[in-house]
């Protein structure tokens, strides 16, 4: 259906909503989409539901704790985390469950085959040009078959929640119907106080996971291009991942060594002071289901370059109004150089980013992720884009 059939988030009211996903935010590799997970989660609660998160185990956190009235279950590795889910389902370890929210980063859960309750996905965005990326080879074939075929085929029935119209039309190409998928879009949580204020000499900031599909190297490249004209340009990269040895080898190879700068895993606080001290947020990464860290830069006025082939980056981003969307990697490079060149023009981006992180709150995303849960305990589907209104 084309609208909602009314019905009110308060209906969620004591139902048992378990939220499958790979990880959690207090992992070092979280990210957004790990966030924007939790921030339904306390949103479901309360609206007084009962809420269980399944994820990986880390070494950062208990295998079971309750966070903001959010029941945390974390076992198994990145890896085995999904027969681990799968299983917990099947033996019923979380007791009555009333809906399933299964998150499809890349690969699904499965839960379909393990409930009859009714099961949401949850898609960020498709994971088609990571494949080849991260799992070169037969892997990477067999994850994407996966994607492509088997999960559109075993969750036919089910409703689907995208983050973005880019990731709508993404699933649509998979074979989802549309009428099945509505789109509940991020939002950006007011920032922290900081005292930070913008450095004297110019600044780069990439907040990201560092692994290869978020194409950190482009980041460093147009730092690097720009270090004969700003010889002070400091590059910082906020974030950890795997990939971590590979980037900090390539920025010593490439001559960027000592103007990008590795934070790792910070905390909240630190990481807005950074970006509130910034002058550009880049942003170079291969595919974004919307790119919730545009607008926490933009709640600082720190306009961000994306590439719009990222898909989400085309929405969350008004091109030459809160950032700058490139097609490129050459592109990409003369982007930043002409930006951190023009004072008036990074002041008027910054401006609209900051207008533009206003636009979406997470309360509004909080409460339309509810009101498609509450249609689907109902037995019924919706293809709205964000229903709790404008």
């Amino acid at each position: 259906m084309e609208r909602m059939q009314g019905g009110n988030p308060a209906s969620v009211r004591d139902r048992h909503i378990v939220f499958f996903n790979w990880r959690d935010t207090a992992n070092p590799e979280g990210g957004g989409s790990e966030r924007y997970v939790e921030t339904m989660a306390r949103g479901l609660v309360e609206h007084g539901a009962r809420v269980t998160i399944f994820c990986a185990a880390h070494d950062l956190a208990p295998s079971d704790e309750v966070v903001d009235g959010v029941r945390y279950v974390r076992r198994g590795n990145h890896v085995d985390v999904y027969l681990h889910g799968l299983l917990s389902l099947w033996r019923r370890r979380f007791g009555r469950v009333d809906l399933v929210v299964d998150v499809q980063n890349g690969l699904p859960f499965f839960t379909r085959l393990a409930t009859t309750k009714p099961v949401v996905v949850l898609v960020h965005h498709v994971h088609r040009e990571q494949w080849p990326v991260v799992y070169p080879g037969l892997v990477g074939k067999v994850g994407w078959w996966i994607e492509r075929r088997l999960a559109p085929l075993l969750y036919r029935r089910c409703q689907y929640i995208a983050v973005s119209r880019a990731t709508r039309a993404e699933l649509v190409g998979l074979g989802v119907a549309k009428k099945r998928i509505a789109i509940v879009h991020n939002g950006t949580a007011p920032p922290p106080s900081v005292s930070a204020e913008k450095t004297r000499h110019p600044s780069l900031v990439v907040v990201s996971r560092l692994v290869p599909h978020k194409q950190i190297e482009h980041a460093i490249d147009a730092a690097v291009a720009l270090r004969d004209t700003y010889p002070d340009l400091e590059l910082c990269v906020i974030g950890s991942g795997w990939w971590e040895d590979d980037l900090r080898k390539y920025a010593a190879e490439v001559g960027g060594g000592d103007i990008v700068v590795f934070e790792g895993h910070v905390t909240e606080e630190r990481k807005h002071e950074i970006l509130a001290r910034s002058w550009v947020m880049l942003l170079p990464s291969l595919k974004e289901g919307w790119g919730l860290v545009i607008g926490e830069a933009g709640a600082h006025g720190v306009p961000t370059v994306a590439y719009s082939s990222a898909g989400g980056t085309r929405e969350s981003i008004e091109h030459e109004r809160s950032g700058v969307l490139v097609d490129d990697h050459e592109g990409y490079v003369r982007a930043v150089r002409d930006l951190m060149g023009d004072a008036d023009r990074r002041t008027r981006l910054g401006a609209g980013a900051r207008k533009m992180s206003r636009a979406f709150t997470w309360t509004h995303s909080q409460e339309s992720f509810a009101r498609i849960l509450v249609e689907v305990s109902a037995r019924r589907r919706v293809s709205v884009e964000d229903p709790a209104g404008p």
